[in-house]
C-alpha cells in the first residue's frame, strides 16, 4: 500500500514537472508570436535594412523615420561598459567569497550579495539620478551627467550579484581532489587559483558573464532614468544614449495602435527577444559543457 501511494506520488510529481516545463515552453512560443503578429507590419512601411540600419529614429515625424540603429548602439554601448566594470569585479568577488574568504565573512557577503540583487531597478535609478548623475557630471567636468557611463555603472551594480552568484557555483564545482593534486604537487594557494580553479570554473564562469549580459541588456527602468534618452548614434560613452529597453517604456504609452510606430516599437521587441535568446543559449551552451567535464 506505501508503495503505490509513493509511486502515484511520484508519478503525479513527474506530471507536474513536465507540464510546468511545457508550460513555459508554450508561453515563450506565444510571446514570440505576439510580437510578430504586431511588429512585422512595420515592414510594411519600412524594409528590414532600413529598419536596423537607419541613423534616425523620428517614430511621429511626417514621414515617420524608423531606424533603430541609434537605440542598437546605445544598447550595447551601455551593456559593453557594464560587462567592463561588472566581469572582473564580479569574477574576482566570487573567486573571493569561495576560496579566500573566512567561513563566517564568507555567510556574511553571500548574504550582502543577495541583498543587493533584491533591490528593485527603479530604487537603483533613482539612487543614480540624484546621486550619481550629479557626482559624474561635476567630477568629470561633462555638459550633463545623463550618459552612457552613467548607466553602464548603474548597470553593473545590477549585473555584479548574478555573476557573482553563478561563478561562486562554477568555482565550488571544481573537484576539491584537483585542488588537493596541485597543492600536493608543490603549488601554492594562489598558484591553484589560477591553474586549476579558473581552468576548471571556466565554462561557468563564461555562464555568468553571459547571464549578466541577458541581465544588463533588459533592463529599462535604471538605464531609462540616468542614460538621458538621446536617440542619437554615440561617439564616446560620455554622451546621452537610448537603449533598446527605453524605448519601449517611454513610448508605447504615446503610440496610437495600428500605426507605424507602435508597429515599431513591437518590432524593437522582437529584436530584443533574439538577443536575449541568444545570449541565454549560449550560456546554457556553456554550462552544459561545464557539466560534461
Amino acid at each position: 500500500m506505501k508503495r503505490s501511494l509513493r509511486r502515484a506520488k511520484e508519478f503525479a510529481l513527474e506530471r507536474l514537472l513536465f507540464l510546468s516545463g511545457t508550460a513555459s515552453v508554450v508561453f515563450v512560443v506565444l510571446i514570440f508570436v505576439f510580437l510578430l503578429r504586431e511588429g512585422a507590419a512595420v515592414f510594411g512601411h519600412v524594409s528590414l535594412g532600413h529598419f536596423l540600419g537607419a541613423k534616425f529614429w523620428y517614430p511621429i515625424s511626417s514621414p515617420a523615420k524608423l531606424g533603430i540603429l541609434p537605440l542598437i548602439l546605445g544598447s550595447l554601448l551601455v551593456t559593453a561598459g557594464a560587462l567592463a566594470i561588472a566581469v572582473p569585479l564580479g569574477i574576482a568577488a566570487a573567486f573571493y567569497i569561495a576560496e579566500v574568504a573566512p567561513k563566517r565573512l564568507r555567510t556574511v557577503l553571500k548574504s550582502c550579495v543577495e541583498i543587493l540583487s533584491a533591490i528593485p531597478s527603479v530604487v537603483l535609478g533613482f539612487l543614480g539620478i540624484t546621486l550619481l548623475v550629479p557626482f559624474l557630471k561635476n567630477f568629470l567636468g561633462l555638459p550633463t551627467g545623463l550618459t552612457a557611463f552613467s548607466g553602464s555603472l548603474m548597470l553593473a551594480f545590477m549585473a555584479m550579484p548574478t555573476i557573482i552568484t553563478i561563478s561562486e557555483d562554477a568555482i565550488n564545482a571544481v573537484p576539491r581532489e584537483y585542488k588537493e593534486g596541485a597543492v600536493a604537487l608543490g603549488a601554492t594557494h594562489w598558484q591553484t587559483l589560477v591553474r586549476v580553479v579558473i581552468h576548471g570554473a571556466f565554462p561557468g564562469i563564461i555562464a555568468a558573464a553571459m547571464l549578466g549580459i541577458g541581465r544588463v541588456i533588459g533592463e529599462t527602468m535604471a538605464v531609462m532614468m540616468v542614460t538621458g534618452n538621446a536617440a542619437v548614434i554615440p561617439r564616446t560613452i560620455f554622451e546621452p544614449v537610448r537603449t533598446l529597453t527605453a524605448t519601449i517604456a517611454a513610448e508605447m504609452g504615446e503610440a496610437a495602435q495600428g500605426t507605424p510606430h507602435y508597429h515599431a516599437l513591437f518590432a524593437v521587441g522582437i529584436v530584443l527577444f533574439l538577443i536575449s535568446f541568444a545570449i541565454n543559449l549560449t550560456a546554457d551552451l556553456f554550462l552544459n559543457r561545464g557539466k560534461k567535464r
